[in-house]
């Protein structure tokens, strides 16, 4: 049962490590691909905002799905403490206390994750709207 508790433990937290490491690769990169665009390149608004927006749904993605993830690992978590009190037979309250405390962990997590990457995606959608509006001025559309 140790092996299972530190299978959800360590694979929740480390999924969510991942994701948040994976947005903020691809945070940088928009960021840096905005700071060169050139507006003349595109023939169209169209396939500016295709250049513009892409990659951008992995980080709303994961904003909208971390706390969910963090949810599941706490949900396993506490299964597995009230399965472990089942089988052992152990109804000590400081047993049970720290078993949903470490449980509450993957929610945490996944909020910590969830919260940088609305900002983020929210700061390159922004920036978005600003390239699309620079364009149609200077496209006259």
């Amino acid at each position: 049962m140790d092996f299972l508790k530190h299978a959800v433990d360590y694979g929740v937290i480390g999924l969510l490590f991942l994701l948040s490491i994976w947005c903020v690769a691809v945070a940088v990169e928009r960021w840096l691909f905005y700071r060169r665009v050139d507006l003349k390149q595109y023939p169209n608004q169209q396939v500016f905002e295709i250049a513009l927006t892409r990659r951008l749904v992995i980080i709303g993605t994961v904003a909208s799905n971390a706390p969910y993830i963090g949810l599941l690992g706490t949900v396993l978590g506490i299964m597995l403490t009230f399965h472990t009190m089942g089988t052992t037979g152990q109804m000590a309250v400081n047993t049970i206390m720290i078993g949903l405390s470490l449980a509450l962990k993957a929610t945490a997590v996944g909020l910590l994750v969830a919260i940088p990457c609305v900002v983020m995606n929210n700061l390159l959608r922004r920036r978005v709207s600003e390239l699309v509006t620079l364009y149609k001025v200077q496209h006259g559309t």
